[in-house]
């Protein structure tokens, strides 16, 4: 895959660790939620570095000092639906103000082409930080279509959050929106014909939500 400026892989050995554990078939829905959770939680400490800030004085038992804090109302995230909603309250536990949108997008499974279905958005979510977030970037199409909507809606600071990712999902974002950032914990072997990840680890929201 061409190098792009734009992505970032959050190689961690936490990460890896825990990426081991969603992969494996034997684990639970329990052990598998919260492990995305605290996935999200690693990720986004990295992904929100340039996160935006103000000053403001704190009174300390001896005297007065100017601190920087995480600018409020600045912060939103939208998961796609509906695996992105696991990994909502792992950033929600480092910024618990942030606001959440929701996308919908299913996709045809003939065509693999992303179909929006919903759409709910913070108010003046043009003046924040935006976080895509879903779990697997695999053809690509629904992160392009929900990067997109964000863009009609006047947002301009926009990133784009997933666990794992194959390298034509990856390449057809970035090639798109060559101004979002693109933060993945790896880069996986390619799609099967079904468009799922390999090794990958099966359908993220089924096994998140326990319906398989």
């Amino acid at each position: 895959m061409q190098k792009y400026n734009n992505v970032f892989i959050l190689d961690h050995p936490l990460i890896r660790h825990k990426l081991a554990i969603i992969r494996d078939k034997n684990t639970d829905t329990k052990q598998f939620r919260e492990i995305i959770k605290e996935l999200a939680t690693l990720m986004a400490y990295e992904s929100f570095k340039d996160v935006p800030t103000q000053e403001i004085e704190v009174e300390t038992p001896l005297e007065i000092t100017k601190q920087t804090v995480v600018k409020e109302n600045s912060i939103a995230i939208v998961p796609i639906l509906r695996a992105g909603l696991g990994m909502v309250d792992g950033i929600l536990a480092l910024f618990p103000a942030a606001k959440v949108g929701h996308i919908g997008l299913y996709r045809d499974e003939e065509t693999l082409e992303p179909h929006e279905y919903y759409c709910k958005l913070p108010s003046n979510i043009e003046d924040k930080v935006v976080m895509v977030v879903d779990p697997m970037l695999a053809t690509g199409g629904s992160a392009v279509d929900a990067i997109s909507m964000l863009k009609k809606r006047g947002c301009k600071r926009i990133k784009l959050m997933s666990i794992i990712a194959a390298p034509v999902g990856v390449e057809k974002v970035a090639k798109a929106h060559p101004d979002v950032e693109i933060f993945v914990s790896t880069l996986d072997r390619c799609l099967n014909d079904k468009g799922y990840i390999l090794p990958g680890l099966g359908d993220a929201g089924d096994r998140i939500f326990g319906t398989k």
